[in-house]
C-alpha cells in the first residue's frame, strides 16, 4: 500500500515538475523574448522570407518605441475578444498571426503620405522623412515551392514577388535563388519607388496617444497601416533585434526542408546574413 502512495505521489511531482516548466517557458517567450519567422516579403530586403529572429520582449515595458524599431505584433484586423482571459490567450498563447513591420510615426505625431515628383514620400509633423532602409530592388513574380493551396488562399494565386538583382543571373540572386521556369516573364517587373496602384500612399493622419503608424521596407509588397490603419500599443510585444538564421525556403520547419532535400539543403542557408542585429 505504501509502495503504491509513493508511486502515486512521485507521478503528482512529475506532473508538477512539468506544469512549472512549461509555466517558466510561457513566461520567457511571453515576457522575455520571442523567436519569429519571416513568413512575407514585406520587409525585403532588410529581412528576407525564412529567416528567423529574436525579439525583445523585456525592455519594452520600460523604454518606449522609437522611430525606425522593427516590432513585432498580433494581426490588427483580427477580432479579439472583450473577455480579458480570452483576448490574452488570443494574443500570448493562440491566436491570430504575428506580423513584422517598422514603426513610422509616432504616438501624438501627425503622418502624411503624399506623391511627390512621382515617387511616394512620407512627412512626419510637416518634415520630410529620409528613408534608408526602403527596399531598392525591384520585384519579380515567381511561382513559390510552398503549398499552392496556402498561397492560393492567402493571395489567390500560387505566385508570389519577391526582390531581385537584375544585375545578377537567377539561379545565383543574393536574396532567393531563382530558376528561369519559375519566374512569370509574362508579368510585369515592379520597380522601386512606384507608387502604390491602389493609391494607398497618399494619407493623412494624427495619430492618438496610444497609436504607431507601422509599414513594411518593401512598400510595393506589403500590407500596413497604409490599408488597416493606426497600430495600437497594446498589440505591439517585441522589439525585432537578432537574426539567428537565414535560410532560403518557404517551409515553416526547417527539418521539413532537411527531410525533404537532405542534400540541397545547406546550400540554402544565407550564412552572410545569420547572426546580424537589426536596428
Amino acid at each position: 500500500m505504501l509502495k503504491r502512495a509513493n508511486a502515486w505521489l512521485d507521478k503528482q511531482n512529475i506532473l508538477v515538475q512539468i506544469g512549472v516548466v512549461l509555466l517558466i517557458v510561457f513566461a520567457i517567450r511571453t515576457f522575455i523574448f520571442g523567436l519569429y519567422q519571416v513568413p512575407t516579403g514585406s520587409m525585403e530586403t532588410t529581412m528576407l522570407v525564412g529567416e528567423r529572429f529574436v525579439a525583445d520582449k523585456f525592455t519594452i515595458w520600460f523604454s518606449p518605441f522609437k522611430r525606425g524599431n522593427i516590432i513585432a505584433f498580433n494581426e490588427p484586423n483580427f477580432p479579439y475578444s472583450d473577455n480579458i482571459l480570452k483576448n490574452i490567450w488570443q494574443r500570448y498563447v493562440w491566436g491570430p498571426s504575428n506580423w513584422t513591420k517598422r514603426i513610422i510615426g509616432l504616438p501624438g505625431e501627425h503622418v502624411q503620405g503624399i506623391i511627390e515628383n512621382g515617387k511616394p514620400e512620407i512627412y512626419i509633423d510637416g518634415k520630410k522623412l529620409d528613408e534608408p532602409y526602403l527596399n531598392k530592388y525591384p520585384l519579380v513574380y515567381i511561382r513559390t515551392n510552398k503549398g499552392a493551396d496556402e498561397i492560393e488562399r492567402a493571395t489567390g494565386s500560387g505566385i508570389v514577388s519577391r526582390s531581385f538583382d537584375p544585375a545578377i543571373p537567377f539561379p545565383e540572386q543574393p536574396f532567393y535563388k531563382m530558376t528561369p521556369e519559375s519566374v512569370m516573364r509574362q508579368l510585369p517587373i515592379i520597380q522601386p519607388g512606384t507608387p502604390e496602384s491602389r493609391g494607398a500612399d497618399v494619407f493623412d493622419v494624427y495619430l492618438k496617444a496610444d497609436e504607431y503608424w507601422a509599414m513594411g521596407d518593401n512598400r510595393l509588397g506589403s500590407s500596413d497601416s497604409r490599408f488597416w490603419g493606426p497600430l495600437k500599443k497594446n498589440l505591439i510585444h517585441g522589439r525585432i533585434v537578432w537574426c539567428i538564421a537565414s535560410i532560403d525556403s518557404d517551409e515553416d520547419w526547417m527539418i521539413l526542408d532537411l527531410i525533404k532535400h537532405p542534400i540541397g539543403f545547406w546550400s540554402k542557408w544565407r550564412w552572410n546574413r545569420c547572426f546580424k542585429t537589426l536596428s
